[in-house]
């Protein structure tokens, strides 16, 4: 294989490749890649993975559709991480009594 050749294969994806990152979608591979898997990657990643044929560039639908599941992926776990900084306290009637009754005499 002439590397002049691969590097500017290389070099003319990345060139046609519009946003800074992509999607992939993955083909399989006798190494052992699992076809359909989809992942962002940069241009640079991107075009050497297309030329070294493991992966092809997603259409415009699996495009949104990951960004969609990245997205929901994303507030899930804002919400798991929010839900375990949330702290509560439960207090029966007679200690809330007890601490009402507390500030009231400090005022």
């Amino acid at each position: 294989m002439d590397l002049k050749v691969y590097y500017q294969k290389i070099r003319q994806i990345e060139a046609t490749l519009g946003e800074a990152f992509v999607i992939l979608v993955s083909f399989e591979t006798p190494d052992g890649g699992r076809a359909g898997v989809r992942t962002e990657a940069s241009r640079a990643v991107a075009a050497k993975a297309i030329v070294d044929g493991r992966a092809r560039l997603a259409s415009a639908e699996e495009t949104a559709e990951h960004r969609e599941q990245a997205a929901e992926a994303r507030r899930t776990a804002e919400q798991t991480a929010a839900a375990g900084r949330m702290q509560i306290t439960v207090v029966s009637e007679a200690d809330l009594r007890a601490l009402k009754s507390a500030t009231r005499s400090k005022s």
